[in-house]
Order: C-alpha cells, then structure tokens, then sequence
C-alpha cells in the first residue's frame, strides 16, 4: 500500500485565525505544531492500515510549514515552492489511496478560514460550468482522475460536509465546528488526532476492497470568476482562455470577471497554478491554498 497526504493548514485542530497560518502571525508557531501532529495522526492511520509507503505534500502557502524534525519517520515529505502540480505535487497512479488533511471550505461558505486558493480574489470556481467548487473538490475530482481514490478528510465540519458533495462515502474527521468564518467550537486535541486516524485507518483499509477510479482523460471545463476584472483581462493572453461573462456591448462591463478554459482535469489543476501566479503578480495577494 502506498498512500499520499495533501496537507493544509486552515482545516487543523484548534487553528480559528489568520495570525494562526500565516507566516510572521503571532500564532504561526504554535500553528506550525498543530499541524504536524495532524498530519502525523494521518500517517499513523495510514501505517495502521498496512501502507509500506507515505509521502506528505506540504501545501499551503509557503509549502514551508510542517516540523521537519518532528514529523513521523515513516514518511517523506516533499516541501517548498513553486511546485508544477501544487496541492498534488508528485501525485499519480502508483498510489492506492490519497488523504486530504487540515483542508478548508470554499469560498463562501461559512466555514473556519474558508477561500478558494487565494484569500480574497477568487470569488467562485466551477468545474464543467454547473459544479461549484474550491480546493476540495479540485483537488478531489482531480487525484480521482489520475485513478487515486481519496478516502479520508480532516477540517472542520463545513469542510466535511463540502467533501460528501463528492464522496458520500468518504471517511471525515471533523476536528472544529464552525461559528463564524473565525470562530469555531474545537474538539480537544488528543480527541480530534484519534478521529483523524480512525478516519484514515478505516479510509486506507477499504481502498483495496473499493473500484478504483478509472483514469480520466476527457475534455472538463474550468470557470474563475476573480474579485478583479484586470485579473481576467491578462489571463485571456494565454491561448485557449476566455472570458465568458463578456458582454459584446460593453467591453468595460464590471460584470466582466470569469475566465473559462478546457482541457483535462491534470493539466487544468497545472495551469490553475499559473493563473494564480498571474494573479499574484498583478494584486500582491499570494495564494493561502
């Protein structure tokens, strides 16, 4: 058995609060530990369940986040930025089953620290124009494409309740309730690790037993709406983008704000990096992942 873990950070136990998971904030530090001892709760699950094999993608912000020193022998860790595949970096079909740790709600939603990718800039994604999504389902409907069955999450119960959109099967931990976008009631800490390894034991256990994903190599569509018209403007340079809220009347329209694209889920989830990167560059907010 060979498992992968995508590990976030707003979606970790006891973690409410910018100054929580973002580099410099008062409380990163602590937030730091917090999630190291998340992810390694999944890879003691993971190990439980007979994988021989787990590799740790740290996936927000900086991707310099979890203890290196202090994370479960028993893994290895791939760290730092940029990576071309991002969330799933070194993510494909030799893996048996994929876990999502520390993950958050989209955009919108009324869950703990809730965004899609960005803190602010991405108002709405879709994928095939008629399903909402954020980084979850992203990143779902992407490892399943490659053939990886996702079989665990850990967040708060928002987040938990976003993944059953797509996998009413999958294994949840809920460690916090939500009560506001920075307020949640938490679960105590030794409580919320056990639940993510009874999720991930029981998650891994069954991905033998379960059909796994054939690999999906049609046409899906992706759809941005940006807070920013100028965002759109420049990413309809690279070849094969439009703008699909484009009122031929108006070429200023305020409405003017999504951009859409095609291709296959892999290299969708690739070229949202670059949007990103573009978005970056031209509004200073760096990507939360």
């Amino acid at each position: 058995m060979k498992v992968y873990i995508s590990a976030d950070m707003e979606g970790v136990t006891g973690l409410v609060g910018a100054d929580d998971v973002q580099m410099g904030g008062r409380d990163y530090e602590r937030g730091r530990r917090m999630m190291t001892e998340d992810v390694n709760a999944a890879v003691r699950g993971a190990l439980a369940a007979g994988a021989r094999e787990v590799v740790v993608n740290d996936t927000h912000s900086t991707m310099r986040n979890l203890l290196v020193e202090d994370l479960h022998p028993a893994a290895s860790l791939v760290r730092g930025k940029p990576k071309p595949m991002g969330m799933l970096q070194d993510l494909d079909a030799s893996f048996d089953a994929a876990v999502f740790v520390g993950y958050h709600a989209r955009a919108g939603a009324l869950g703990v620290l809730s965004h899609s990718f960005m803190g602010h800039e991405i108002e709405d994604m879709w994928l095939d124009d008629d399903r909402a999504m954020g980084e979850i389902g992203f990143a779902y409907a992407t490892a399943t494409a490659l053939g990886v069955p996702v079989v665990a999450l850990s967040g708060c119960d928002v987040a938990c309740a976003e993944v059953a959109e797509w996998d009413a099967n999958m294994r949840t931990a809920p460690v916090k309730y939500a009560r506001d976008r920075f307020a949640a009631r938490l679960r105590p800490a030794d409580e919320a690790r056990g639940a993510i390894e009874e999720a991930v034991r029981e998650g891994v256990r069954q991905a033998p037993s379960c059909t796994r994903p054939a690999p999906d190599t049609g046409t899906h569509t992706l759809t941005v709406r940006w807070q920013s018209a100028s965002v759109a403007q420049q990413l309809e340079g690279i070849p094969g983008v439009t703008r699909p809220d484009r009122d031929p009347a108006d070429d200023r329209s305020a409405h003017d704000r999504s951009v859409r694209v095609s291709g296959d889920l892999p290299a969708l989830f690739r070229l949202f990096g670059v949007f990103m990167g573009v978005a970056y560059a031209l509004t200073g907010q760096a990507p939360y992942c």
